[in-house]
């Protein structure tokens, strides 16, 4: 028989019972469905990831304290107080591959404009912070060498501060807030860069000079909690990398052997890490929206099977007539395809809605890639061929005599 005829066949058998056929290819919809929903969810949360690490700046390591040991058990990673500011410059005059470099000093409070006030992070840094993290400046300017050395109470405070400590008519730049009970002048607003891929507002940040933060704020501590640098160019990542903990092992009196009580960490491992988690977590998200495809598949073949006891007389009559057992392989066959093609179809129409839904309704990042997509259809298709098989091959085993007597 040609394949078309099978075609137009397979067609009116599947079209005289619409509901059983759809009933059947709901697992088929349901699973490609989800196959494409999941993968769309963790494509677009590796995306933001990447994308959100990729804005840490340029070529970036970061060098933070160790953990420490109390009575033998670890405390956690950075409580250690192994980073010094003659680290920093030997860090700076020591490594070639060192482009920029900033300490970081962390703290946190009230901040008060007016009438207004805003709790907010405060983060005292070098000049030279905002190349290595590619931070721009709106309006205003950044601080100076100078004040640096003076520990000037100047700040540069980002979209969200500004918004919750003056009204829209007025300019930030020049205004005098008071953080913790500090007098600061605002120097500079940052440009605007939204939400961060982890959820947290990027733009809720107020920058000052590293000596004003770590003298007025952290009690004049000799210790960093931070120190972001950036490497020459992305080649020269790793060999900064291993520059710097050469230089601080040896500062320290730490062999190559013993874990040093400081973690470097590139911008190229942080991307690997979280690419390498995100690709754990959609192999496990489609394989168990995979599973949704099997038991479609099963529900294939049951159908298939209770089809071909139904149209056993109707076998028999295609055989005396001349049909070839190939011939009735092919056609049951082909049924079972089209339901797991069409049950793909419909799946991946709902799978791309439900992705941009969830994107309206839930605000989650979702990347709907041509991939997913022809992956849960082929996926889809092998079902059915799979699933679809042995019912045909039973059909086309029948005898023609015993099916024409069938009752």
């Amino acid at each position: 028989m040609k394949l078309l005829n099978l075609f137009v066949i397979a067609l009116r058998s599947l079209n005289k019972n619409k509901i059983r056929s759809l009933l059947t290819m709901l697992g088929i919809i349901i699973g490609v469905a989800s196959v494409i929903a999941m993968l769309a969810i963790g494509q677009g949360s590796r995306d933001s990831i990447e994308n959100q690490i990729s804005g840490l700046g340029s070529n970036v390591i970061m060098v933070f304290p160790g953990a420490t040991f109390r009575g033998g058990v670890a405390t956690a990673a950075g409580s250690a107080q192994s980073l010094e500011m003659d680290d920093l410059e030997a860090i700076r005059a020591n490594c070639p591959s060192v482009k920029y470099i900033s300490p970081v000093a962390r703290s946190g409070g009230q901040i008060i404009a007016g009438s207004y006030n805003w709790n907010s992070s405060i983060r005292g840094v070098y000049n030279e912070y905002f190349d290595i993290r590619n931070i721009e400046v709106e309006s205003g300017s950044r601080f100076s060498e100078m004040d640096e050395k003076r520990a000037s109470k100047v700040c540069i405070i980002g979209q969200t501060v500004a918004e919750n400590l003056f009204d829209e008519y007025t300019d930030p730049v020049g205004q005098r807030i008071r953080i913790n009970k500090i007098p600061f002048t605002v120097i500079g607003l940052l440009k605007e860069k939204g939400q961060g891929g982890m959820g947290e507002d990027q733009d809720d940040i107020i920058y000052a000079p590293f000596s004003t933060v770590q003298r007025r704020m952290r009690g004049a501590r000799q210790n960093i909690q931070q120190i972001y640098i950036s490497a020459v160019s992305e080649e020269k990542i790793e060999p900064a990398s291993e520059e710097i903990d050469d230089l601080l092992r040896t500062r320290k009196n730490i062999s190559k052997y013993e874990d040093p009580p400081f973690n470097i960490r590139t911008q190229t491992e942080i991307v690997e890490m979280f690419t390498s988690t995100s690709n754990t977590m959609m192999v496990l998200l489609a394989g168990i929206a995979s599973i949704s495809l099997i038991v479609g598949g099963i529900g294939i073949m049951n159908i298939m099977l209770v089809s071909v006891t139904e149209r056993t007389r109707e076998i028999g009559l295609r055989m005396a007539v001349g049909a070839r057992g190939k011939d009735i392989l092919r056609q049951f066959l082909l049924e079972a395809v089209l339901l797991s093609l069409l049950g793909g179809l419909i799946g991946a129409a709902f799978g791309i809605l439900s992705s941009k839904l969830f994107v309206v309704i839930m605000g989650w990042p979702v990347t709907v890639s041509s991939f997913s997509v022809i992956m849960a259809f082929s996926f889809a298709f092998v079902v059915g061929v799979f699933f679809g098989w042995y019912p045909a091959s039973k059909a086309a085993r029948l005898i023609p005599m015993d099916a024409l007597r069938y009752e």
